[in-house]
């Protein structure tokens, strides 16, 4: 398979900064939606969006919690949405489509990562459905001024992609839950969600990109125990991290998307898996989780993912 999955040379790379990656661009009038814009990654990116001129509206499953994190940010407005419930994304896209602006960045920075067993909506398994199936129906959903504004669509994967691609034959896991390779299936989703979009956006000047945003110790660990870190070798028994090297801080984990969402050494392109600020090569063969896997891009693969959240989540923005 041919592929646009090669390193263009940014400049940055894992340690540089949300504000390193914005030195110099005016976000003055741009309007941005950020999931998960309150918590992590998504707060870094929240601040350093804002402090570009970027109005961003955080749509949060927790306002209070929200509200508190985000206190003294500029340029911040706040709205309610849970992504693992249909009726609460039509509740915020219409609210939003109501007030008649446009959308110039969405950012799909929300997630939830190796859970115990959970379903949400209709029995759907909670990974896919909050971090695929509710981004999904949100975009679709706010897809009028998405198309207005010519928007760049950015969706948070994570190495995570390399455990599983989609299990075609029981997606929502009926049977032998695995919490990680659910989360891998949710991921990889987010990258073939980004492919397809920007095959039927692209005529419409609304480009899409995944990434994975490194290795961030944030709440998104909240479902681990502490046992389970250490025996990975991430903290040792005080909660200490061990191995600083390996992992970013916030500011550099929000880097990748914010350069998603705005760089324009990116003009052009599109439908691609970004690292460390930068196109990322295909994955290696021999195993290294880096780069990206042949099942995360597969065109046919996306448009078959497409179609069957479509008819899940009972939206489309491109049907008829």
């Amino acid at each position: 398979m041919t592929t646009a999955q090669h390193k263009i040379g940014s400049g940055f790379g894992a340690k540089s900064t949300a504000d390193d990656v914005l030195k110099g661009i005016d976000l003055t009038g741009r309007l941005a939606v950020v999931t998960g814009g309150y918590s992590g990654i998504g707060l870094e990116t929240t601040r350093a969006l804002t402090k570009a001129g970027t109005r961003v509206v955080v749509p949060a499953r927790r306002p209070d919690t929200a509200r508190e994190a985000m206190a003294g940010i500029d340029g911040v407005e706040l709205d309610e949405l849970d992504l693992g419930d249909l009726e609460s994304v039509r509740g915020f896209a219409d609210r939003f489509l109501a007030s008649g602006r446009t959308v110039d960045l969405v950012i799909d920075s929300a997630g939830i990562m190796a859970c115990p067993e959970t379903r949400v909506g209709p029995g759907w398994e909670a990974q896919f459905a909050t971090n695929h199936l509710g981004h999904f129906a949100l975009v679709n959903r706010l897809w009028p001024a998405i198309a207005a504004g010519g928007a760049r669509v950015v969706s948070v994967s994570s190495t995570g992609h390399h455990t599983s691609g989609i299990r075609w034959d029981d997606i929502h896991w009926s049977h032998d839950y695995d919490k990680w390779e659910a989360y891998g299936q949710a991921k990889t989703a987010n990258v073939l969600f980004a492919v397809h979009l920007d095959r039927l956006g692209a005529d419409h000047g609304v480009r899409a990109f995944a990434l994975h945003p490194g290795g961030i110790l944030t709440p998104l660990q909240r479902h681990l125990a502490t046992e389970e870190m250490v025996e990975r070798g991430w903290i040792d028994e005080d909660g200490n991290m061990l191995h600083p090297e390996l992992f970013k801080t916030p500011e550099q984990g929000a880097a990748t998307q914010v350069w998603a969402a705005t760089s324009p050494q990116l003009d052009g392109l599109g439908g691609v898996y970004l690292e460390d600020c930068d196109i990322a090569e295909p994955a290696p063969a021999d195993g290294e989780r880096t780069g990206v896997k042949e099942w995360a891009i597969d065109p046919e693969q996306a448009a078959r993912l497409w179609k069957l959240s479509a008819d899940l989540t009972g939206v489309d923005a491109f049907a008829g």
